[in-house]
């Protein structure tokens, strides 16, 4: 993975990586533009960001709207087999199942989420469903399978992708239950965009904590936690440790902290400290915030070194290492 970030990274550096339809396409979007920021823009968490914003904005170009929008983006890391924290090629729980959590939400206040699902290939778009489909906002685990089975999603074999069973081997030998999330074991893709009037959507989808005691939960379904989304003000997305970011409500709290007159920068810089301040064994402990507001002003913190972000606007796709708090 360290070897694929390299790669990435080097061949970003310095320059913008322009998306599908080049120069020509991407002048069908009004550009506008703030002081400190631009819409229509795109956020997402690591370096798989990257491929992600680029269906993202492919969709965005197609259908002009930003729900239809983050849901693609996000449904194409979960085919990305190479990826072993979001999708069913993800790592396992305890048991060796991978289960999957996602969550959606618009600037409207709708939202919808499931949390401890097995075999769909696409929950973030199960998410969606729950969302526009039923009246409720979160739907888990049998619940939640049977529900997209009755909405024609069709059922996975349950099965550890190649890559995801030899690393399930090797932690068998010793089944150390040490939940970490760092430079090389994140997890979680979140996404935020924004379109050219000023319109939010939020996406976030995870396979989660790897070697997790089977039935956890993290923040990634939880609105307020790994998301959260609202046009008067703008949005926020997290990753890392989700145990961390559900104490402080981290997604919630920066869109908080922003209608209070922070900047998207501040208010990540403050929900890290809040994060710090609350957790122990800190320095086992990653977690990094995205955030973007109305204007399309956009932030960026983690607690260590490490954590990356993709940024895709009318000037391109590039990837962007954080700041943080160590």
């Amino acid at each position: 993975m360290s070897q694929r970030r390299k790669f990435i990274k080097q061949s970003l550096a310095g320059s913008a990586l322009f998306l599908p339809g080049t120069a020509s396409a991407l002048s069908a979007f009004e550009s506008k533009k703030s002081p400190n920021g631009e819409r229509p823009l795109i956020l997402s968490t690591w370096n798989h960001g990257v491929p992600a914003n680029a269906a993202a904005w492919a969709k965005l170009q197609e259908t002009n709207s930003i729900l239809d929008a983050v849901e693609a983006g996000v449904r194409d890391t979960e085919l990305d087999m190479d990826n072993l924290s979001v999708g069913l090629q993800g790592l396992p729980d305890r048991e060796g199942i991978t289960t999957l959590d996602a969550s959606i939400m618009t600037g409207d206040g709708a939202c919808g989420s499931v949390a401890f699902v097995r075999q769909i290939k696409h929950p973030i778009s199960l998410a969606r469903a729950v969302m526009e489909k039923t009246p409720h906002v979160m739907l888990a685990g049998e619940g939640a399978r049977q529900f997209a089975i009755a909405q024609g999603f069709p059922l996975e074999e349950e099965k550890l992708s190649p890559k995801a069973q030899i690393e399930y081997d090797k932690w068998k030998v010793t089944s150390q239950y040490k939940p970490i999330i760092n430079i090389e074991n994140h997890d979680t893709i979140g996404m935020i965009g924004i379109d050219s009037k000023g319109k939010l959507a939020g996406s976030c989808t995870t396979s989660g904590l790897a070697y997790k005691m089977h039935g956890r939960v993290g923040d990634s379904p939880i609105i307020g936690a790994g998301l959260y989304v609202d046009d008067e003000v703008g949005a926020a997305t997290a990753t890392g440790l989700g145990e961390t970011i559900i104490r402080i409500c981290g997604s919630f709290l920066i869109v908080e902290l922003m209608r209070q007159g922070r900047s998207p920068q501040e208010a990540c810089e403050e929900a890290v400290r809040r994060l710090v301040k609350k957790s122990k064994n800190i320095q086992d402990i990653q977690a990094g915030f995205l955030a973007v507001n109305k204007d399309g002003e956009t932030g960026a913190y983690a607690v260590h070194p490490g954590f990356n972000f993709a940024k895709a606007t009318a000037s391109g796709n590039v990837l962007i290492d954080s700041k943080s708090h160590f």
